[in-house]
């Protein structure tokens, strides 16, 4: 790591480390948790249609909801109209925010059929001029976030951001896959490699199953990246930038946090989504992170039972007291979980040429066989998944 700050186009930031944006759940009350843990250098938000913002709809407008505390922040915009993403980026800037990111890989038929995400990458002049009209109109950093290509045979990435940093464009993320894989298979290192070997120029950001610090590291050796961007491992492990940044700076890992460390960060988080959302509405979408942050409590699945259906702040202290009580027969003497029911460290698996890259890093995440038959099905998910519901509101 470098004493010189982390420039995105002429806006320093305090770290290389960003989060991803991730459909339905990289919201204000998250961004403000994860932020106040440390190590972040930039938040982006959930990806939101571009006409969207501009019919000055309710779920889009709420989608890029933010506050002061929420910055440097990045709004990521989809579609393929030229002229509706250009006036989005202006309203986006309107709004006082740093930068605006366009989505070039989401790999989702929804998105793809509207002419974003994916779909951007197998049109490269034609992207080139519609990126070209939003640099061109905005004084803020323009960003991309792109896959390697369309599949393995359409590797377009480096071609793309080539004609990116051409036009103008600050700095562009890179997730290790292509739009084919989805979020199956691993992640290819040497494809993000090529694109920060064709752009020397601008930051180029490795993204993909960064899900420890060990694995960051690994990602800036043997790409060369400028930073990285972080998604999922940050539900695992909301600490995730802090310990990253430390790794990278000291060379050591930081220590882990105590399990009443999480407890009070998950109240934390639910009192913002109260806060933001409403508690009704707030205490429904904490049901689907609640058991993100219980991958790492050991024995979980007293709590994940109740807290899939909790309904109210009253009742998520109920479920959480009598599950601290639950949780004592599997501690040791010392308070600390017996070695059997600890979580196990995390593994990430890459891919550079043939050499499969298996990287072992710190914290886990463990459900054992005989917790795992007694979890609802969200406390068993390993991926994000993706919002359903219509293209209009994202």
């Amino acid at each position: 790591m470098t004493d010189q700050p982390f420039h995105i186009g002429s806006y320093p930031l305090k770290s290389n480390l960003s989060l991803s944006p991730l459909a339905g759940y990289t919201n204000l009350p998250f961004r403000l948790t994860v932020r106040e843990l440390g190590g972040l250098g930039l938040a982006t938000t959930d990806l939101v249609n571009a006409r969207s913002i501009l019919e000055k709809n309710h779920k889009a407008l709420k989608l890029i909801e933010t506050s002061s505390e929420d910055f440097p922040l990045s709004v990521q915009l989809f579609g393929g109209v030229p002229e509706e993403m250009r006036d989005a980026a202006l309203y986006v800037e309107s709004l006082g925010i740093a930068m605006v990111d366009i989505n070039m890989g989401c790999p989702v038929r929804k998105v793809v059929q509207v002419g974003g995400g994916s779909a951007m990458m197998t049109e490269l002049s034609k992207t080139a001029k519609l990126v070209q009209g939003m640099v061109d109109a905005v004084k803020i950093p323009v960003t991309a976030k792109m896959r390697l290509g369309w599949d393995d045979n359409n590797i377009t990435a480096p071609n793309l951001a080539r004609a990116l940093a051409d036009v103008g464009v600050a700095a562009v993320a890179v997730h290790g896959r292509t739009r084919e894989q989805g979020f199956d298979g691993s992640v290819n290192v040497a494809g993000i490699r090529q694109v920060v070997e064709a752009v020397p120029d601008i930051p180029i950001i490795g993204n993909g199953d960064i899900t420890t610090p060990e694995a960051a590291r690994m990602m800036i050796e043997k790409t060369g990246c400028a930073g990285v961007s972080m998604g999922r491992g940050a539900f695992y492990n909301p600490w995730l930038f802090q310990q990253t940044q430390h790794y990278l700076e000291k060379g050591e890992l930081a220590s882990e946090p105590g399990f009443e460390e999480r407890i009070r960060v998950v109240r934390r988080h639910l009192s913002r989504m109260i806060e933001i959302f409403g508690e009704k509405l707030g205490c429904r979408m904490f049901r689907k992170v609640g058991p993100w942050y219980s991958k790492r409590f050991g024995p979980s699945n007293f709590f994940n039972k109740r807290i899939v259906e909790m309904g109210s702040a009253e009742e998520f202290e109920e479920i959480l007291s009598s599950y601290i009580e639950w949780r004592k027969s599997f501690l040791d003497e010392d308070g600390e979980l017996k070695s059997s029911y600890a979580p196990k460290p995390l593994k990430s698996v890459f891919r550079d040429g043939d050499e499969e890259i298996v990287v072992t890093g710190s914290g886990g995440i463990a459900i054992s066989d005989w917790d795992k038959e007694q979890q609802p099905a969200v406390a068993l998910r390993q991926a994000i998944p993706t919002p359903k519901g219509p293209v209009e509101v994202w």
